[in-house]
């Protein structure tokens, strides 16, 4: 079986703050370590009432302290967001604390609504080549010592593993060119998946870091006892999502029984599109999902998410998933 992570976006429920959100992250990244997963990424986000990851390098250095063998990273860093100092700079300080165990995936998605880009003083009219400048001028300040007036301390001459994430085939080209692997949000954004797969493997140059290319795929699970529990526990997200498109974000809300048959014909369609990369059941259903979903998209690694109410309900939706990591 390929190896398994886990993408958490440190989901604060209804009624929960988000110190609770982080207390759970670091939790499911404890477990996850004995379950056998191979990483534990975090995603930047701002404004969304419903997700405490938005200091990303700051949450990973709790998660980071919490765990001792698991990799830890970003899923992603959104680089037009930071200067490429500061997330050398960031991600030196986390190698430096948890040495062979950190990950840096960038995205160049600002992460947010226009009104927080802007107030995260993003230059929101900056030209596509922008983001794959930044990409490189990072990776530069991660190079041995070099002559230089700037220099990333700590960061310089770290072995962090670059990824670059992407939802569409602007960064499975990029990420080719560059021969870095490649992570693709087939869990949210499943729309171009197999072209972008296609593109990547197609295009790819190896470099120092990757001989190969390597593709990791996000994969929502929502795994239980039986499927009628899985089925409820997934409405949570769905909810999430409906809530998201209405621009009416919020915390993540309590499974409805129902919810599903309850939405309009188009409400459907636009969840079974989005989830499509998706296991919900019980663990025979789930893991048959899983295998086929490999098995179709060849892909070398999956990062694993559940966006569920229930902290307890989700540990057990992971336990399941691992199940596959044993066997």
């Amino acid at each position: 079986m390929i190896p398994f992570s886990i993408l958490d976006l440190a989901p604060i429920v209804q009624g929960g703050t988000a110190a609770d959100a982080l207390h759970n992250a670091r939790d499911l990244a404890r477990q996850a370590e004995g379950w056998g997963y191979r990483r534990f990424w975090m995603a930047e986000h701002h404004s969304m009432p419903g997700i405490a990851s938005a200091a990303t390098s700051v949450a990973l250095a709790y998660v980071g302290g919490g765990t001792s063998t698991i990799r830890i990273g970003a899923g992603g860093i959104m680089l037009p967001n930071h200067a490429p100092l500061q997330i050398a700079e960031q991600f030196g300080t986390l190698e430096s604390l948890f040495p062979g165990r950190v990950d840096l995936g960038l995205g160049r998605a600002p992460g947010t609504d226009q009104a927080a880009a802007y107030a995260l003083r993003r230059n929101l009219n900056a030209d596509v080549d922008q983001f794959p400048r930044d990409v490189v001028e990072l990776m530069d300040y991660l190079k041995p010592a070099a002559p230089a007036r700037v220099r990333a301390i700590p960061g310089e001459g770290l072995s962090i593993p670059i990824w670059i994430l992407g939802s569409s085939l602007f960064g499975a080209r990029l990420a080719a060119h560059l021969g870095l692997p490649y992570a693709f949000a087939s869990h949210f954004a499943p729309g171009q998946m197999m072209e972008a797969l296609d593109v990547y493997r197609t295009a790819f140059r190896p470099s120092a870091q990757l001989a190969e290319p390597y593709v990791m795929l996000g994969f929502n699970a929502f795994a239980a006892n039986t499927d009628e529990e899985a089925a409820l526990m997934a409405t949570s997200l769905m909810q999430a999502f409906i809530a998201l498109r209405q621009g009416t974000p919020g915390q993540l809300p309590p499974p409805i029984p129902g919810f599903y048959e309850s939405l309009s014909p188009a409400q459907r369609a636009g969840l079974d599109h989005v989830l499509s990369c998706s296991a919900i059941g019980g663990p025979d259903k789930v893991h048959a999902a899983i295998r086929a979903f490999i098995a179709r998209t060849g892909a070398d690694e999956l990062m694993i998410t559940s966006q569920t109410y229930d902290h307890d309900a989700r540990l057990r939706s992971f336990e399941i998933v691992a199940q596959l990591i044993e066997r």
